[in-house]
């Protein structure tokens, strides 16, 4: 599968492929499954990329996805390397999880690519038992009015430090 590639903490529990038979729209889908009966840790089906053309941008991965039989979780994921292996940005939808079985629903991913950023990479995995398909695999720039979904800072944190005296 050309750019695509398996990895994560247990990728020979996994298969990707291209799946010609389960479609969206009659364009073929892209498919990351486990394929022993007890898979361990997480696969994923991975791009990465370098991040020149995208620097001091806010970009969207976004796809439909299809799932069969998630038993615990899967979900799209990007992550933003800048010098040194150092994270500047992810999400890997852990907060928002698609599990089980559904029919194509429409998921993203948007993240901010610092000046810094050395690569970009992003994917779907899955954890355990299952099958996900992905069709309509888009990565976009959008604007400021889009937000992150990024799983660092989306916190809501007070304006200012509180109960420093232990007394609530």
């Amino acid at each position: 599968m050309k750019s695509w590639f398996i990895a994560g903490s247990d990728p020979q529990d996994y298969e990707i492929g291209i799946d010609i038979n389960v479609t969206r729209n009659g364009k073929n889908s892209g498919y990351l499954k486990a394929k022993v009966a007890e898979p361990r840790g997480f696969g994923t089906m991975m791009q990465m990329f370098k991040a020149n053309d995208y620097l001091n941008k806010r970009m969207r991965f976004s796809t439909y996805v299809k799932s069969k039989g998630i038993e615990a979780w899967a979900g799209l994921w990007m992550r933003i390397d800048g010098p040194a292996q150092r994270q500047l940005g992810f999400d890997n939808m852990q907060n928002r999880p698609i599990k089980g079985t559904a029919d194509w629903q429409k998921y993203e991913v948007v993240l901010d690519v610092p000046a810094e950023s050395v690569n970009i990479a992003f994917g779907i995995l899955q954890t355990e038992k299952g099958q996900v398909w992905l069709s309509g695999v888009q990565f976009e720039e959008v604007g400021l009015d889009v937000p992150t979904t990024s799983s660092e800072g989306n916190e809501e944190f007070p304006d200012k430090p509180e109960n420093l005296d232990f007394a609530e």
